[in-house]
């Protein structure tokens, strides 16, 4: 990953964008719809000003915002999801997120952070927690609180696996990171910017991180549609990759 002043100014932004989330929140008075699009315009805003400030001459890839195609031809690209779990968010909950990340051709993701505003943390891809410790219980996989996925439904039932509902992706990433979960899989569709800061900082801290066959998770392509995603302790990867191909060629042949 790459240290200095790219993975603080993502921190920096990261935090900012969180902070001023909470600020809406608490002051405003919106609520349901118009909380949600307010937030993601109070953020998208902040973050895009910044970075046009900090890092004019890089691109930018943000769910909040038409994508540039430029940045197909640019060399560092930061990639952004200005609020991540927009849902929980306008509920009032803790587990939504902020993501700041930068990608560099070449070298792929170099800095990423993600910021848990309801629980005041910032993840980053400099000073990832240590790597826990295993659990000693039935494997727990991180899953949506609202809408369980299928696949992770049947990749529990073959494991014997624990499902722990929580909000957005980030959060569910943050939670392997922290040792609350083993496993976050996803296989029902996401864009580059769901998952690029909380694989930066997964992977710092020392996780397995790939597709759910098993590729490497790429980022900055022309389709930035990125559908599924495995994030999970090392020791754990080959006997859920294993449970994922069972599963899904069970699901196949029915």
């Amino acid at each position: 990953m790459n240290g200095g002043s790219d993975a603080a100014l993502a921190a920096a932004l990261a935090e900012r964008a969180g902070a001023a989330l909470l600020e809406l929140r608490r002051t405003t008075g919106l609520t349901g719809a118009a909380l949600k699009d307010e937030g993601d315009r109070v953020a998208q805003a902040l973050l895009g000003e910044a970075l046009s400030v900090e890092r004019p001459e890089d691109a930018v890839l943000s769910e909040e915002a038409a994508d540039d195609r430029r940045r197909l031809a640019a060399d560092r690209v930061w990639i952004i999801d200005p609020l991540d779990g927009t849902r929980e968010f306008a509920e009032g909950r803790a587990d939504f997120a902020v993501h700041v990340a930068l990608w560099e051709r070449g070298r792929g993701l170099t800095a990423g952070a993600v910021a848990l505003p309801g629980a005041g943390r910032i993840m980053t891809s400099t000073s990832p927690p240590p790597l826990p410790a295993p659990h000693p219980g039935r494997l727990r996989l991180a899953v949506s609180r609202s809408r369980p996925p299928a696949l992770v439904t049947a990749i529990a039932a073959v494991l014997d696996a624990e499902l722990v509902p929580m909000g957005s992706a980030g959060v569910k990433a943050m939670s392997v990171v922290l040792g609350e979960t083993d496993a976050y899989i996803h296989g029902g569709g996401q864009y580059e910017w769901d998952s690029a800061a909380p694989v930066a900082v997964a992977t710092a801290a020392g996780l397995h991180t790939s597709r759910l066959d098993g590729r490497a998770l790429e980022y900055n392509r022309d389709d930035p549609w990125l559908p599924d995603l495995v994030v999970c302790r090392p020791d754990d990867a080959g006997r859920l990759l294993d449970a994922i191909a069972e599963t899904s060629a069970t699901e196949g042949a029915a």
